[in-house]
């Protein structure tokens, strides 16, 4: 009696502490008003969401970035949450689209997750699971939106909630999956708030509510990660970033597989100006058995996948694809942004100081991977900010570069 007593008075002084801190900040800044009763709920559905998304762990690995991997077992990760997965199992090995091989390049694997450079790793039957913090949840907007994208992330003709686009895309046919390898840099990010990505997008549905779209690449967003990294991320939603889907596993739906590939988990090698350059090859591809979409990254590690069932459009397939590079523009200080995209510099510099994305294949009606029709097109939303150059070559086969500084004497 007299032990739980203290827990609950040490437990009201830590609240109390708390309170008075956050009080005195909001006196000092004159902002807002504090309120004990609710910061207090607040902090409940922070620790709820925690308990959710932390699933208890068989082994728990220390990455040298700071992050904690913990190995869940594959039946217990969050997907299994969603009302229509419960009782799932983890389904074999798809088929692989016909013509599916490494090319030969002039490039390296950027395939290393820090986690893993130890030499430590999940035991089968288990999957990585980067580990959510308070401290994550509350550099959110709020704790609803945690994991989940801001709207209007997808190009349209005109730029929309400060997202700015260097893309290039198919469109017309009917769309089963996509490849791509996509260059790694670690792009200087303005402002916590905002962040710089290359990815491929897999879209159906019209650009209203319905837009549904699978997304894999790799992000440096300090607001969802606390750092500077670029890390392999995965995206997806059903109502155009509404109230569907969200990055990684923060959510139920993705299935997980892989036992060692880490979700949000930063990637190395990356990329220098004029050094080595190091890439990632991306697959995804609708199992013509079962009709979920798949994730491969780099040289054949199947991630896991996307049930058909979470989709509306995107369970027959898919009507446009897209590859590129995106930023968000808060114009924080009054003007353009200077977040960079891609490396940092135009397309016009080439290999080795602009980023590219090369090999781009679709996957069509058949199974089979094919290369881009002479319907691709590239198309850059500021291009005097970002911009975007296509090319064709008997080695990278359809190919561009991208990216570019944000902010300079053109683009203001």
């Amino acid at each position: 009696m007299a032990a739980s007593l203290l827990r609950v008075v040490l437990l009201l002084v830590v609240l109390l502490g708390g309170w008075a801190l956050a009080a005195a900040a909001a006196a000092a800044n004159g902002t807002q008003r504090f309120r004990p009763g609710e910061e207090l709920r607040r902090y409940r559905r922070v620790q709820a969401l925690l308990r959710r998304l932390n699933k208890p762990a068989l082994r728990t690995i220390q990455s040298p970035d700071g992050d904690i991997i913990d190995c869940v077992a594959a039946h217990l990760q969050p997907a299994f949450d969603h009302p229509r997965l419960r009782g799932h199992r983890p389904l074999d090995p798809p088929v692989r689209p016909k013509g599916h091989h490494r090319r030969p390049n002039d490039t390296a694997d950027a395939g290393v997750q820090l986690w893993a450079a130890s030499g430590e790793s999940c035991p089968e039957g288990s999957v990585p699971i980067r580990r959510t913090t308070e401290a994550d949840v509350l550099r959110a907007s709020s704790v609803k939106r945690f994991g989940r994208a801001p709207s209007s992330r997808v190009r349209r003709d005109s730029v929309a909630g400060g997202h700015e686009h260097a893309v290039g895309y198919v469109a017309g046919e009917e769309y089963y999956g996509a490849k791509a390898s996509i260059n790694v840099w670690a792009p200087k990010v303005s402002t916590p708030s905002e962040f710089s990505l290359s990815q491929i997008w897999v879209i159906a549905g019209s650009f209203g509510n319905d837009l549904n779209t699978i997304e894999a690449g790799w992000q440096v967003s300090p607001q969802l990660y606390g750092d500077n990294s670029p890390r392999f991320f995965t995206y997806w939603t059903t109502d155009a970033y509404q109230t569907t889907g969200c990055y990684n596993l923060l959510c139920s739906g993705f299935i997980q597989t892989n036992s060692r590939i880490a979700m949000g988990a930063a990637i190395s090698p990356t990329s220098a100006y004029n050094g080595g350059q190091f890439d990632i090859s991306l697959l995804v591809w609708k199992d013509p058995n079962h009709g979920n979409w798949w994730l491969e990254f780099g040289s054949g590690e199947l991630v896991g996948y996307w049930p058909s069932l979470l989709f509306s459009h995107l369970a027959s397939h898919a009507s446009m694809v897209q590859f590129g590079g995106e930023v968000v523009n808060t114009r924080a200080s009054g003007s353009h942004t200077a977040t960079q995209m891609g490396s940092g510099h135009f397309a016009g510099e080439g290999f080795g100081r602009a980023s590219y994305f090369r090999n781009l294949e679709v996957v069509d009606w058949d199974n089979s991977l094919v290369p881009l029709a002479a319907g691709f097109h590239v198309t850059a939303d500021h291009p005097s900010c970002y911009d975007i150059q296509g090319g064709v070559n008997s080695v990278w086969g359809n190919y561009f570069y991208y990216g570019g500084p944000g902010r300079n004497v053109r683009c203001t």
